[in-house]
C-alpha cells in the first residue's frame, strides 16, 4: 500500500512540474490589458504577463462568482505570495495594495475577464475587484 501511494504521489509531483507547459496564451483585449498587463499566458498554477511577471496561484476556492449580479461559472484562486507587481509601462497590477485573489469568467464570444482583489476574505462578485481586465481566448 504504501509502494502504492509513493508512486501516486510521485506522479502528481511529477504533472505539477510540469504545468506551464499547458499553459494558455491570451492576448490583451481591452485598453485597460494592454496598457497595464500585455497579453498574459494562465492555467490552473499561476498568471504570468507581458514582462515575465507572474502570480502563483495556491489553492482554487470557488467555481461560481457574480458578475453585475448574475452568478456565472468562474475560476476564482487565491494569490501563493500576494503582490502588486509592476508591469507595462510602470503600472501595477492593482495599485491599492497586494493582490489576493484572482477570478476569471467567460466575458462573452472568445473573450475572458480577469478581475483582482486585495482582500482577506475570498470575493465572491465584481464589485470588490481593485481592477478588471478582459483578453481574446487563444485559438
Amino acid at each position: 500500500m504504501k509502494q502504492k501511494l509513493t508512486a501516486a504521489t510521485l506522479v502528481v509531483m511529477v504533472a505539477g512540474g510540469t504545468s506551464g507547459a499547458y499553459a494558455d496564451d491570451y492576448t490583451a483585449y481591452s485598453k485597460t490589458a494592454e496598457s497595464v498587463t500585455g497579453d498574459i499566458s494562465m492555467d490552473d498554477f499561476s498568471i504570468v504577463f507581458a514582462n515575465g511577471q507572474q502570480l502563483a496561484f495556491s489553492a482554487l476556492v470557488s467555481d461560481h462568482f457574480r458578475v453585475e449580479g448574475r452568478k456565472v461559472g468562474a475560476s476564482v484562486y487565491s494569490i501563493k505570495d500576494p503582490a502588486d507587481p509592476e508591469l507595462e509601462n510602470g503600472n501595477r497590477l492593482c495599485g491599492e495594495g497586494d493582490v489576493t485573489y484572482l477570478a476569471t469568467w467567460g466575458a462573452g464570444k472568445g473573450l475572458t475577464a480577469v478581475a483582482v482583489f486585495t482582500g482577506d476574505k475570498s470575493p465572491t462578485s465584481d464589485e470588490e475587484t481593485c481592477a478588471s481586465y478582459v483578453y481574446q481566448d487563444p485559438e
